[in-house]
């Protein structure tokens, strides 16, 4: 069987390039090629088409293989094809010298054959052939890795900007949610009040991105029906996309079940709906699909759309975060970067399939899970009732103590605050009563959140413990921890999701962190 070989070829002489071409079928190869004999055709050439290796004769009238590989090197420096950088040269010459041979090898060629020896050169392309995709593989592991060192940096420097940036979040929500109780609702200072609150809804969403690219977010999964979530997200789309786009939805009946953040993954739902709208500017279809794979062990959930499509350059970056190909203000580069590691947080992936052109389509490929719909154990009632019982509450972030600690007391807990863990063993010690519940940041200056509860609950063994903290490098503390009442509360934290989460510690059966 023939193999198939994209081949660009620099040669002046007609009767040349058929011996070529013949020598070439005859060793078992199917060339479709393209013959250009001047610097302005070999340039449209590189650019429009791509192309698995290049013969050149060396002396043509007005141009040279010299001139032709000087040609490759501009491309490759000024284009975006990354297959050039690794695309085979080969001088295929009747007659050339010594000197001229090895100055083509200097100048990049990988090899020269001369024309009354092409046995050699169908050897010579399969070397070249298997040599360049060796390359490129080499090149696709050594980007990865940079790629894999760039997000870990991006990583630790978001996990470094969460912890502090949600702990102020947290005293900006707080100290905005008790004035907010203050005022009446027809207080003009209110709608202030409620700007505020919504900044730091924006300034709280952009760290979960940050921390969502990096797989540093914090996810609670659930068993759930990838259908369900999408019959939901439906509900939203309709209004999202607008009139002119056809919204289609097909749901697999027999679709098994996915362990995920229900809003989380409508937010990537939502998210790839919303880039499938920009790319049909004057409307089209976007269509989602839910299937099992063929093996069984995967759900799938596919967004494809009818619009422009994506050159493959913007394909190669796609996932990269700050990466986007809308113009200056219409994007932040975050989004699909965002939405891909939130899937690979729930042990899934993604991938994307587009042409210029041709539409778009992403596949979302999750585990499936045999376990049964799991649904919330705990009723959270609307408004968050208040208590009498004992709380040892231990922040190091004074606003953020001072915050709690209002908020609590006004409910009717008594409350014994502490910046540190030592203090707070040695204030559970020293205090008479029960102390019904601790609520501890995750990260102390003096120990981790677990040791002190695990400190704390030697001798106090009813004690209930309600976690705190910012992204998931500082709760992976807490992996494997259970016991009756532990729970876990992420920061940034209003009043009421604080009032909400002690209550539901206190009344709740064993739950796990």
């Amino acid at each position: 069987m023939s193999s198939p070989l994209r081949l660009l070829l620099v040669e002046d002489s007609e009767l040349d390039a058929r011996l070529i071409l013949r020598e070439l079928r005859r060793a078992g190869f199917a060339p479709e090629h393209h013959r250009v004999t001047t610097e302005a055709q070999l340039r449209q050439a590189l650019r429009n088409e791509t192309w698995e290796i290049v013969l050149s004769d060396h002396a043509l009238p007005g141009f040279s293989s010299l001139m032709a590989l000087a040609v490759l090197d501009e491309e490759r420096a000024s284009s975006e094809r990354t297959y050039l950088k690794e695309l085979p040269f080969i001088i295929v010459s009747g007659t050339i010298g010594e000197e001229t041979a090895v100055e083509g090898m200097r100048c990049g060629a990988q090899d020269y054959i001369l024309k009354d020896n092409l046995g050699r050169l169908a050897p010579a392309i399969e070397r070249e052939l298997r040599e360049a995709q060796g390359r490129r593989e080499r090149r696709l592991l050594e980007e990865q890795f940079r790629q894999a060192q760039k997000m870990e940096g991006v990583g630790r420097l978001a996990g470094g900007v969460a912890h502090d940036f949600n702990n102020l979040l947290t005293c900006i929500v707080g100290y905005g949610g008790l004035l907010q109780k203050r005022l009446a609702a027809d207080d003009p200072r209110l709608r202030y009040v409620e700007g505020l609150l919504e900044a730091a809804e924006h300034g709280a969403s952009l760290t979960r991105q940050l921390l969502a690219f990096s797989r540093r977010q914090v996810l609670t999964p659930v068993v759930t029906s990838a259908n369900e979530l999408v019959v939901e997200t439906h509900k939203f789309l309709r209004r999202l996309i607008g009139e002119d786009i056809e919204l289609v939805t097909t749901l697999a009946h027999d679709l098994g079940n996915v362990k995920v953040d229900p809003g989380q993954l409508q937010q990537v739902i939502m998210n790839l709906c919303v880039n499938a709208r920009d790319a049909m500017p004057h409307g089209g279809r976007l269509t989602i699909t839910t299937a099992n794979d063929a093996g069984g062990a995967h759900v799938t959930i596919s967004v494809a759309d009818t619009g422009t499509g994506m050159s493959p350059e913007a394909l190669e970056h796609l996932f990269e975060p700050f990466f986007t190909t809308k113009e200056l203000g219409r994007g932040t580069g975050l989004g699909l970067s965002t939405a891909n590691g939130i899937v690979q947080q729930s042990g899934g992936s993604m991938t994307c399939a587009s042409a210029a052109g041709a539409g778009t389509t992403f596949l979302i490929s999750l585990p499936r899970i045999a376990a049964l719909v799991t649904r919330p154990a705990v009723r959270i009632p609307a408004r968050p009732e208040g208590g009498t019982e004992t709380v040892l509450l231990v922040e190091d972030e004074d606003r953020v103590r001072e915050i709690a600690t209002e908020v609590l007391e006004r409910c009717g807990y008594n409350v014994l605050a502490e910046g540190n863990a030592t203090s707070a063993l040695v204030r559970s010690h020293e205090h008479p009563g029960r102390i019904e519940l601790l609520v501890t940041d995750v990260v102390l200056p003096d120990m981790n959140g677990r040791e002190l509860a695990q400190r704390l609950r030697a001798s106090r063994p009813d004690s209930r413990v309600l976690f705190t903290s910012g992204y998931t490098d500082e709760i992976a503390i807490l992996h494997g921890l259970t016991g009756p009442g532990t729970l876990f509360l992420p920061k940034p934290y209003d009043p009421t999701a604080l009032l909400r989460s002690v209550r539901e510690v206190l009344t709740s059966d064993a739950r796990r962190a």
